[in-house]
This record gives structure tokens, sequence and C-alpha cells, in this order.
């Protein structure tokens, strides 16, 4: 199913629920994205976040259907082959993807959905759902995005080195996204997403 076949089907005079926007944010790491989503749902509280399913096993502090859905490699690879996910990815051994069930019982339902994903799980999600509301959040400079995760004094150097290859690779497609914000100020990035939310709940947009 499509976000397209969706929102036909919705033009049909024996269904008059309107359907529900997928919105899609991406970011570089170090951007600020994880912030803004979390500010954007509790902004909106009506909007159902996307949890993510994953093969790794959960750490001390997460919670099953709270920060993934936990499954076997058996299960997810079944999944897989049944065409279950919206977007899938394997990393450093794991599966992580997304479900497309869970997607199309929000917008059926009549629910925006808000998809956290990288670049890579966007190309994969808009050749199905090619009206989903793609987002892509930017640091003011690369520069500044290398500072922040450098002041994070948590990683090793060999460690953000990788994500700074990895960030310059995702900066590079930006323009694979309807929409871009710079996180220069938190709170101004914060206003920005919040009004670009409200044009397409309001139909401005």
């Amino acid at each position: 199913m499509t976000l397209r076949s969706v929102t036909k089907k919705d033009t049909d005079t024996t269904n008059t629920l309107k359907p529900g926007r997928l919105f899609i944010v991406s970011a570089p790491s170090g951007a600020g994205k994880t912030t803004l989503c979390r500010r954007l749902l509790a902004r909106f509280t009506d909007m159902i976040y996307s949890i993510s399913y994953t093969t790794r096993a959960p750490r001390i502090d997460e919670k099953n259907g709270v920060d993934y859905f936990f499954i076997s490699k058996k299960d997810f690879e079944k999944k897989i082959i049944e065409g279950k996910w919206a977007e899938w990815a394997k990393v450093h051994g794991n599966f992580y993807g997304t479900s497309a069930e869970y997607i199309n019982d929000a917008i059926l339902s009549g629910k925006d959905i808000l998809l956290d994903i990288d670049v890579k799980g966007t190309m994969q999600i808009i050749k199905r759902y090619f009206e989903s509301i793609t987002i892509f959040i930017m640091p003011p400079s690369f520069e500044e995005l290398k500072i922040r995760m450098e002041s994070r004094g948590t990683d090793t150097r060999e460690v953000i080195e990788k994500r700074l290859k990895n960030a310059k690779e995702e900066m590079a497609q930006k323009n694979l996204y309807k929409h871009e914000i710079i996180n220069d100020s938190l709170d101004k990035a914060t206003s920005e997403l919040f009004a670009l939310i409200e044009q397409y709940r309001t139909g401005s947009l």
C-alpha cells in the first residue's frame, strides 16, 4: 500500500475519513534531530511516533514497544521476504526496520505519523510513500557539527571521524528532502519546525 493509494481511497464517497500524513525528519549526527523530534511530539500530542524494530538485544534501560520493538533475526528476515518493511537496514550485524503495517494503520486511522530515520531509510520510504513530507535538519556548518561532536566527550576520535564522514555524505543528499531547517539556534529551529507542521495540518501547504 502506498500513501497515494490511501489518499485516492479516501476521496471515495464511501470513505470520509481524512488520511494521516507521513512526516520524515532526518539529520546528520549532532544536528539536534532527537531533541527537535521530542519537542515536536510534545507540541503535537496526537501525532504518532513510529517505533523501529531491531534484532539487537535491548540495553538495560530500554523497553520493548517504547524504545524499539525487539524481535528475532528469523522473524525479521521472514518479514523481509514477505515485504513487510517500509524500510530496513543491517547495521553492525543487526537488523533495523520500520513496519509498513504500522505506517498504513496510522494513515488509515487519520493519524499523522513521525519517522526519525536516516537518509538511506528515507530513500526507501519515499519509493513506497511518495507523498511523504520530508524534512532535513542541517547544522549551521560542518565545522560547528565537528565542534558539537567533540564537545560531547563521550566518543573516541575514531568514532567521531566515522560520524563526520557519514554526516558529510548525508548533508550532500539534503536536496532529496522537500524542506530544510538550519539548526543554528534550537529554539528558532523548533519554531520553524512547528510552523511547517502546522502549515501542512491546516492545509496551507
